[in-house]
């Protein structure tokens, strides 16, 4: 069986979801979904409050009630009869992150067990197939990699790109 390796963040967990709802609770300010092509959230907000982004990703509980992104349980669900699919996170990025991200994983990918989600810094894996938002992580990637779809990739053209979990299934079932 070949091996796909999927990204939580921007893929499979909606983070910037996250960011902009903690955004509008904290300054009462609406925040629009649509970020400029290229750009990170945090070019989206005032420069005196751009690090707040940061404490947010830092604090418990940052990662554990994220949105699932559509479609991705149902597709994934039914890569796993055709592939051997792991979910490969950066987590030790933010220490916070772990526990939050591994009870997520229970409670959305339920189908996905313990021995196939890996905790990591850099993504050395040895896959056929990466799914990720950032470039970064196909460094050194032998593999074929698939850019997901997120505002700030949205101007890379040098890989093969999937914007949803519909084309996922398209390209690989």
């Amino acid at each position: 069986m070949k091996r796909i390796a999927i990204d939580m963040d921007e893929v499979i967990a909606d983070a910037l979801g996250k960011f902009i709802k903690l955004y509008n609770r904290d300054y009462n300010v609406p925040l629009d979904l649509k970020i400029e092509a290229g750009n990170e959230i945090y070019h989206h907000v005032p420069q005196e409050v751009n690090q707040k982004w940061f404490e947010y990703i830092n604090e418990p509980g940052f990662f554990r009630d994220m949105e699932v992104i559509p479609d991705s349980q149902r597709v994934i669900k039914a890569l796993q009869e055709k592939y051997d699919v792991y979910i490969v996170s950066a987590a030790m990025e933010f220490r916070n992150s772990l526990v939050d991200k591994y009870d997520w994983m229970a409670e959305h990918f339920p189908f996905i067990d313990w021995q196939h989600i890996m905790f990591c810094g850099n993504k050395i894996v040895e896959v056929d197939i990466l799914i990720d938002d950032r470039i970064k992580n196909f460094a050194g990637f032998k593999g074929r990699p698939l850019l997901f779809t997120s505002p700030h990739n949205l101007l890379i053209t040098q890989y093969e790109r999937v914007n949803t979990w519909e084309e996922v299934a398209g390209l690989l079932l």
